[in-house]
């Protein structure tokens, strides 16, 4: 853990609230990693009195990651992809999954922690002759991404692109209308570009969800799960690839063991389509 004075000095100079917890930083220590706080734990145990299993559900989140990349650019054909949510570095990052299959490919994260920023320059390196770039800002300001010079450098949006949304459009409301802020990313990509995501879905347990917003809530975070006909509509008019928007440990999980086979199936609806 990462609790201790010299590491809380080094945080705060970067302009991080270490007394507030971070969606990012709790979804770190239920995946087991080390940048985290006391506050993000203490979010993330309650979660877990609501939902006992939601670290194996953040490991199958994570899964379905390796999966959707893989199938990208091995049947796909993709060779460059946009991150949005991107998440504190962890094993099996878009670009080393990638780049382990084409060499070539090109990958653009998008953050909005200063932790992922920190951890960014550091980690995220990638071999010639792919690159990655790392862009600090917010899905809530999808015309400030398109611009960022790092983002126009590094990728041709000329050529289909694959425009990752795992688990992040939960942390917009409704009336930040999410559908359109996603919208406004996917119409700047050409035709054969990819979207996939994965949403927390209401209608698994609505009780359960209803707590966890709630719990969100009372911590400053916002965190809306949906139901499978409002996470559809992100994909908007673009062609859905089988087996459509499933549970995130049913979307083509070939030879991986589920891990969740035992409990039920993940909380999560995953999806992705390719655009005509």
């Amino acid at each position: 853990m990462t609790d201790n004075p010299e590491q809380y000095r080094q945080w705060t100079a970067l302009g991080i609230d270490i007394t507030v917890p971070h969606s990012a930083r709790m979804y770190d220590w239920w995946l087991g990693g080390k940048d985290n706080f006391e506050p993000d734990r203490a979010l993330g145990e309650a979660f877990m009195a609501a939902i006992p299993n939601i670290r194996a559900m953040a490991r199958e989140n994570r899964r379905f990651l390796g999966r959707a990349v893989r199938h990208l650019v091995a049947e796909a054909g993709i060779r460059q992809f946009l991150d949005i949510g991107t998440g504190i570095p962890t094993e099996g990052n878009v670009h080393e999954v990638a780049q382990a299959l084409a060499p070539e490919c090109n990958v653009v994260y998008v953050d909005n922690d200063p932790i992922v920023l920190a951890h960014a320059r550091a980690l995220l390196v990638s071999q010639r002759p792919g690159s990655t770039a790392y862009i600090h800002a917010d899905l809530r300001d999808p015309h400030a991404i398109l611009a960022d010079p790092a983002l126009t450098k590094t990728l041709d949006l000329g050529k289909p692109v694959a425009l990752m949304m795992v688990a992040v459009l939960m942390l917009l409301d409704d009336d930040e209308d999410p559908w359109g802020k996603a919208r406004v990313l996917m119409d700047a990509l050409p035709s054969g570009s990819y979207l996939a995501l994965t949403h927390p879905g209401q209608d698994f347990d609505p009780e359960a969800m209803a707590a966890i917003k709630e719990l969100a809530g009372r911590a400053g975070l916002t965190v809306v799960p949906r139901v499978k006909a409002d996470v559809a509509r992100f994909f908007a008019d673009w062609e859905l690839i089988d087996p459509g928007v499933v549970p995130v440990n049913d979307w083509r999980p070939g030879s991986e063991t589920v891990m969740l086979s035992d409990e039920g199936p993940a909380y999560y609806w995953a999806g992705i389509a390719r655009k005509p």
